[in-house]
Formats: C-alpha cells, structure tokens, sequence
C-alpha cells in the first residue's frame, strides 16, 4: 500500500506466463490493436498515437519531451513536487529552456500563475504538468491549465502516472495534447511500461520537427512504424516486451470488465473509509481535501513518533508497505497507496488497526476509533446502494 508498485492481480501474473510469441506474429499484432483501443477507453480518448511505450513511466515521461522539445524551444514547467522537477530536467537535456511555476508541495498547481507566465512568455509551445502529483498526493485542475495552454498556442503536456485508472481523466474533452502514465499504479500491473497518448496536434508538431529526435529508442516518428504500421504493415522497430505486454492487456481486460467509472468510484469510496479511519487515530493530511488524491494519501507523522521505525514494523510485523516522504518532507510524512487490486475493504482495515496499534505501542496518543470510524463509512456507503 506504498505509492506503487501496487499490488498486481492474480490474473495479470498468469497472463504473463503465456508461450512467448514474435512480436510480428499475427495474433500479437491483433492483441496490440485489442491493447491500444483499451487504452483509448483508459484514457477517454481517440488519439489514433495511442500506445504503451516499452518501458517504465519515466521513459514515457521522456518520450513526450524529447519528441516534443527541441533545442531553443520555451516550455513553461509547473513544479509542485519531485515530478515537476523532473520534468524540469527532461526540458533541459533536450535543449530547451525551462520557465519554471512553482508552488508549495502538497499544493495544486496554480492556474493563475500558470496565467501569469504564459503572458510574460508569449514564445513558450509547451506548457507541462503533472495530473496527480505522486509525492505529496496533490491533484491539479488538467482542463483548465489545458484550457490555458491553447488559449496562449503551446500544446499541454500532462503526467497522468498515478491517476490513470483511478481518477477521472478525460483526454479529449480536456483539450490534453501528450499524456503519459505508468502500468504499475492505478492499472496493477507489472512495472515496465507506459501508456502514452499524442492529440493530432502534437502529431503535427513531432512530423515538424527541424532536428531529429535525439533518441533513436523513443522516436515516435519510427514507433509509429511498429505499432501503427502503415498499409496494413508493421515495421519492426524493437522486440516489444511480450510477456509484460500480455500482462497489461489482461490488466485493462479487467479494467474494462470493472468500468473505468466504477474504477473511479471504488477508488474513491475506499479512501473516503481510509481518510476517516487515518482522520479517527487523531492523523492529518497534507493535502486540503478538495486537492487530494483518493488513491495516494499522504498523512503527517505525529511528533516525536520514529516514521521510519513504524514503516519497518509494519513491514516486519504484518507484511504491509506504505512509502516514505520525499524531498522537504522526508521524514515528515507517510505515503499511503490505495491503487488498482490494492483499493479493497480488506486493505484499509488491515492497514488501519495495524498503523494504530503501532503508534500507540509507540507512545502516541490515538484514541482508538480508527476502526469504527472506517466501519461506519463502509455502512453508510452500503445504505446509500441499497436505497
């Protein structure tokens, strides 16, 4: 129950243990077809440039910027924790300036700050942005800086690596113009690949480029090749990672069969019982309730209270892993995942009376109604269904 890996469901890891075939081999290729209109429904869209990138999120994150960016170009990067930054750092490596927004972590991203550089930098052609914020569970407004963005001509770029699947997500009719996520959060499966979406406009814009794309790997101009074809062909570009694309079919097999809304509102009904449990042991949030995030929660450490000790007891004594705090708030706080097959009734009572008799073996003073608390919004959420 950390900010992920999240716990991978039984189905995806036999999907994986399936005979190997080629990555040319006809019934693969109709699973790729089968695998990127999946993804479209994932991601609410129908960018045609739709397709998992043969590696983790963070080469989905580059893929975007190095097709995307090029030397001498201005690209407005919002930071409102690690991810920001590392955004950030992609800009800089493909040889473009950064112009960076910057707000408190554990924050959204400020739309009118956005505004305000956008104005002062009408030369800017991407503005870029993380959806859901992994380090500090914070959640941006994607149709306004969107909205933003095509107001002032850049193509927005967003990071969707811990929303998708689980929080709304609309790429389409939020105006998003690249997109990336990551196969072992919210999906539950194994790390290693990364969803990616490209809107026509961004298309252009990659067709149009004056140099290269820096990386061979991550060329979309050559992918396309592989994963789109051409005249009913496929061009081979690399061997695609059979196995862990057998596992990401079967996760957004059960996605589908679940309902992408649904998947939202268990989400969401899951942390509603974890945030009163986490709210009834005296703990508080980082994030304000109306910018946070149902499927990473992160909860301040009690003073006094070693967070590093209670994460290894849990760990140790119940076989439960929840994540440390990064950057200014190592240390400060807890990372609680509630993401794809781990957002379950089970989990968070577990997880609860386990963190609660921890930190009162500790010496802090919880009041003990973690439990009834988390019961009672169980019960309610029943009443509610059944009425």
């Amino acid at each position: 129950m950390g900010p992920g890996p999240s716990d991978v469901n039984p189905r995806v890891l036999a999907a994986m243990s399936r005979p190997i075939i080629g990555h040319l081999d006809p019934a693969f290729i109709a699973m790729m077809e089968e695998m990127r209109a999946m993804l479209q429904s994932a991601f609410k869209t129908r960018n045609a440039l739709t397709l998992p990138v043969s590696a983790p999120g963070s080469a989905g994150m580059e893929t975007c910027f190095v097709n995307l960016v090029e030397p001498g170009d201005k690209v407005i990067v919002c930071i409102n924790g690690v991810f920001g930054g590392r955004m950030k750092e992609n800009v800089e490596r493909c040889g473009g300036t950064a112009v960076t927004v910057e707000d408190d972590w554990g924050t959204p991203v400020s739309v009118d700050k956005v505004e305000s550089a956008l104005q002062a930098h009408p030369d800017a052609r991407l503005l870029a942005f993380v959806h859901a914020e992994t380090s500090t569970g914070a959640e941006s407004d994607v149709q306004a800086l969107c909205e933003l963005a095509h107001r002032h001509d850049c193509l927005a770029l967003v990071d969707a690596v811990t929303s998708l699947g689980g929080s709304p997500l609309h790429v389409d009719d939020w105006g998003v113009d690249a997109i990336y996520s990551g196969s072992q959060k919210c999906l539950s499966c194994t790390p290693g690949l990364s969803p990616v979406s490209f809107s026509e406009r961004a298309v252009e814009r990659i067709r149009s480029r004056r140099s290269r794309v820096q990386s061979w790997f991550l060329d979309l101009n050559l992918v396309m090749g592989y994963w789109i074809g051409s005249d009913g062909k496929r061009a081979y570009h690399h061997t695609a990672p059979i196995n862990a694309l057998y596992a990401l079919h079967e996760a957004l097999v059960i996605l589908h069969e679940e309902g992408l809304e649904a998947s939202w509102a268990r989400h969401r009904r899951h942390h509603e019982a974890l945030r009163a449990g986490l709210e009834g042991m005296g703990l508080h949030f980082l994030v304000d309730q109306a910018h946070r995030l149902p499927q990473l929660n992160a909860v301040l450490v009690p003073e006094g209270v070693d967070e590093a000790g209670v994460r290894a007891a849990l760990l140790e004594r119940y076989g439960l892993e929840i994540g440390a705090g990064l950057g200014p708030y190592a240390g400060r706080i807890w990372r609680i995942g509630l993401m794809g097959h781990a957002a379950n009734e089970r989990n968070v009572l577990v997880c609860l009376g386990a963190l609660e008799s921890i930190l009162a073996e500790a010496g802090a003073a919880v009041p003990g109604k973690a439990l009834p608390a988390a019961r009672a919004v169980y019960g309610e959420q029943l009443r509610r269904e059944a009425a």
